[in-house]
């Protein structure tokens, strides 16, 4: 039983009726029937209350009806509706399709997609227009599709314009167009009517003008120009006529040529013209240029008139018209050209065929006149006749005649001897380029063929054995008859002299001829005995006797290097040979050559350019190498032998010596000395020097320690000695040769030392301020903090190594001693800044200066003062007077 009617929503108003349709709010709820009873009079009982089983439930989703409305025709619109139930409706899909029958699946129109109202378009018409809709729950359930199919197809619009006006500008010569708007199906041929408008209104039908462009002409300039438009649709219903508004006045346009056509045939030969349309207003004095164009697009220009007529030189190329529109005011137009296609040529025909006088080995040029195209390779065929025959004989030879005889196949022609005394034809086939022919022409020589004048060519000599020799020559002009011949002798002065009783075509050489060169003569007689002119063959070469021969070279000498050889010819024991030799040999000549590399199998030489004589030394760079004497005899006559050679082995390497060693330097003890020598004796090796000194007057040599260099720098130790340079030349395979030894004259001492030490041996006593070397350790580096100045005092008597004072000190003499043996004063070669005092073996002292010069002039001025303890007085080499 219910016990709370409030917990209860009404969702139907109170009926009479028992059934109830379920509407979509309760869906998810449960039912609940009240019944009330009532009696007739009105008064009601109490309510009983039935529920349903179970909740309501949704029904799946799908359409309880579907329909188009509107009407079929082109621009209409069409309105789909249908009626959704089953739960909320989500996003049904909805589709427009077009169908060409009423049963096929139709085309889907995708930009109405989703829309139910579909406006329709031309591209429809004839066609039926279904709705299809696929009903869709909001919860993605999607229910049965449904479609509905039009009730016909789509029927066009009536045809209409809704706008028509003319396009383009009111200028004569201009192409004016329609530019119209039509609605109603398909269009078919619409009327077209254009009209020409007075300025007082008078309104006229431009007889034609029947298209939708019409081209402004000279007729329209002043008027208006309108045009009306009735629409047609394809199946021929027409719609109202629509008017333009006007345009205009129209006025003159710029001369122009709208076309341009050739009058007449592209073949050469013919007459071509031309037609031409113009507008523009009155036409004045219209330019005309014709132009010829070559395959590869270069022009050159022709007339300038109405005509152009065809030739030779316009086949295979292109004819071009330019023409320039021009108004009677003179105002000019933008120019119109038209290209023909390529000019062809004429049928080929020969105009002309004549043949001039003839004479033997004169060559015939036929004048010739040729028409029809670029000429090819015509048909030519020369006959020979006794007689003058006809023309006609000769196009139509189908028989034999043993009168005329073929002796030629090309256009030009040269009589030969055959051809003396007969008349000659010329059979032409005018041909073209491309191989057409024209008709056959004929001409005759008006007479018979002369012979020519005799005369001889190629006159020459020929040498059939020794000293005997054939003259000979090519004859020509007619037949020949008794042509004579004869010998002549040329000197070398160039005198030619006959030889009496040499009149046949062989001679034999006599003495008289040597040193001479022949001649043959050859005088051409014609058969009719006209004689021509004399004809001398070339000299011949000078006629000389046998040439001098060499029958062995041979070398004499040793292949060693430094050696000399000679090479000595041996002459053939033949008397001819011994007498040529003895009267005809004027020189013998000598080119030495040299195997390109050394112990060559191959044996390549090279040539000596400077190497002529028969004697030749050997050199250093031709140890290793083979060497080869060419001997070349040449006699009076300038002729040349056969070349002799003789080779040797290879050469080997001489004894090392050195020649003209010197010693080269300025002579001063600063100098730089270096020894120079010529080294011969194979490759030098590691050759030996040592450089000593020599005391003048004195064989003893002093060897000086290290110096084995090719230079050495002197030093003060050197002056007043020589120096001497033993060179031992050695060869690269260890061989040694003699020692060879070169001096100088004494050293001399550097000029500004020079000068100074004999200013301070002048005055006797000096003072020199140096620095003392208290740590003469070999560990040590001199001048790196051991270094402390002392004077040293100089005269005459004695040497004093003083250390100065100070504030707080008195000054010391650290060494003191007078010039007797032992004393001596030593230099350093490797430091040229130190020298060392030596009294006796316990005193002596190191001492350092700032330069060379400085200790140079310390050392000369100590030794110069203690000159009287030497054996070599030091002053006659200053030049100091005692």
């Amino acid at each position: 039983m219910l016990k709370d009617e409030s917990l209860l929503e009404a969702v139907s108003t109170s009926k009479i009726a028992k059934a109830f349709r379920v509407p979509l709010g309760v869906v998810g709820f449960f039912i609940v029937a009240k019944f009330t009873p009532m009696t007739p009079d009105g008064e009601s009982g109490d309510a009983a209350y039935v529920i349903s089983e179970r909740a309501v439930e949704t029904l799946p989703p799908s359409l309880n009806f579907l329909s188009i409305t509107g009407d079929y025709s082109e621009g209409e619109i069409l309105t789909a509706s249908y009626g959704y139930v089953g739960g909320h409706e989500g996003k049904s899909i909805c589709n427009w399709y077009l169908h060409q029958v009423e049963t096929d699946s139709g085309t889907l129109i995708p930009e109405v997609s989703g829309i139910l109202q579909y406006r329709i378009t031309k591209d429809t018409i004839g066609k039926f227009i279904s709705f299809k809709c696929i009903p869709v729950r909001d919860d993605g359930t999607v229910g049965e599709p449904k479609a509905c199919m039009g009730t016909e197809r789509v029927r066009s619009g009536s045809p209409r314009l809704l706008s028509l006006q003319i396009l383009g500008e009111a200028v004569e010569g201009i192409t004016l167009s329609v530019d119209k708007k039509y609605w109603g199906g398909e269009e078919g041929e619409s009327v077209f009517r254009w009209f020409r408008t007075s300025s007082d209104g008078t309104h006229s039908e431009i007889k034609g003008a029947t298209t939708a462009s019409y081209m402004l002409s000279l007729d329209d300039i002043g008027f208006f120009i309108s045009v009306s438009c009735e629409p047609v649709r394809n199946d021929w219903a027409r719609g109202p006529i629509v008017l333009s508004e006007q345009i205009g006045p129209i006025i003159s346009g710029p001369p122009t040529c709208h076309s341009l056509e050739f009058v007449g045939s592209m073949v050469e030969g013919q007459r071509l013209s031309f037609v031409a349309s113009y507008s523009g207003g009155e036409r004045g004095n219209c330019i005309i240029e014709w132009f010829r164009v070559k395959s590869n697009g270069v022009k050159e220009k022709l007339i300038a008139e109405e005509y152009l007529g065809l030739s030779i030189e316009d086949v295979g190329r292109y004819i071009e018209l330019i023409y320039t529109p021009v108004r009677n005011d003179g105002m000019r137009g933008s120019p119109a050209s038209i290209k023909s296609e390529v000019i062809a040529p004429g049928d080929p025909m020969g105009v002309e065929l004549i043949i001039p006088d003839c004479c033997e080995a004169i060559e015939i040029i036929p004048q010739k006149t040729y028409f029809g195209g670029e000429e090819g390779d015509g048909k030519y065929v020369w006959y020979r006749s006794k007689d003058r025959l006809h023309e006609s004989t000769f196009l139509d030879l189908s028989t034999s005649d043993d009168d005329v005889l073929t002796c030629g196949n090309t256009l030009k022609y040269t009589p030969t001897l055959e051809d003396v005394g007969a008349y000659l034809a010329l059979y032409w086939v005018p041909t073209r380029a491309d191989r057409k022919c024209g008709k056959p022409l004929v001409s005759l020589s008006n007479n018979q063929i002369s012979p020519a004048a005799p005369l001889v060519s190629n006159v020459r000599v020929k040498e059939l054995s020794s000293g005997i020799y054939s003259g000979e020559g090519d004859y020509f002009g007619g037949y020949e008859g008794s042509s004579l011949f004869s010998w002549y002798r040329e000197t070398n002065e160039g005198t030619i002299v006959l030889i009496n009783g040499a009149n046949s075509r062989t001679y034999e050489v006599m003495d008289p001829d040597y040193n001479c060169r022949l001649l043959f003569g050859y005088t051409p007689v014609r058969s009719d005995s006209v004689v021509g002119e004399l004809k001398l063959s070339e000299p011949t070469d000078i006629i000389l006797p046998e040439l001098p021969k060499i029958e062995m070279l041979a070398l004499a000498g040793k292949a060693v290097e430094g050696d000399v050889l000679t090479a000595v010819e041996v002459i053939p024991k033949s008397e001819i040979q011994q007498h040529v030799w003895g009267k005809y040999k004027k020189d013998v000549k000598y080119q030495w050559l040299s195997s390109l590399d050394i112990e060559d199998s191959s044996k390549s030489y090279e040539r000596l350019s400077s190497q002529h004589s028969c004697s030749y030394k050997m050199r250093l760079e031709d140890i290793g190498r083979f060497l080869k004497c060419e001997c070349i005899v040449t006699d009076l006559f300038g002729r040349s032998s056969e070349p002799a050679f003789a080779e040797t082995g290879p050469i080997l390497p001489g004894i090392p010596r050195i020649d003209k060693l010197e010693i080269e330097g300025r002579g001063f003890h600063t100098n730089l000395y270096a020894v120079r020598g010529t080294y011969s004796g194979g490759k030098e090796g590691k050759s030996k020097i040592q450089w000593l000194r020599s005391m003048v007057g004195s064989p003893d040599l002093i060897s000086i320690p290290g110096e084995i260099g090719r230079m050495y720098e002197a030093n003060v130790d050197d002056v007043g000695y020589r120096l001497v340079a033993i060179y031992t030349p050695i060869r690269e395979d260890g061989f040694e040769g003699q020692p060879v030894s070169a001096s100088t004259d004494p050293i001399a001492v550097e000029p500004d030392v020079l000068k100074e030490v004999k200013q301070k041996i002048d005055v006797g006593a000096v003072k020199f301020e140096v620095l003392c070397d208290k740590d003469r350790s070999a560990k040590k580096v001199p001048g790196v903090g051991t270094l402390e100045r002392r004077v040293l005092e100089v005269n005459r008597k004695r040497v004093k190594v003083v250390k100065p004072g100070s504030k707080t000190s008195f000054p010391t003499t650290e060494i003191r001693g007078s010039y007797a043996p032992p004393f001596h004063v030593e230099t350093f070669r490797n430091d040229q800044h130190r020298l060392r005092i030596v009294v006796d073996s316990e005193n002596e002292v190191d001492l350092m200066v700032q330069t060379r010069h400085m200790r140079d002039v310390i050392v000369l001025v100590i030794r110069g003062l203690a000159q009287r303890f030497n054996s070599t007085s030091l002053n006659s080499l200053l030049k100091i007077e005692t």
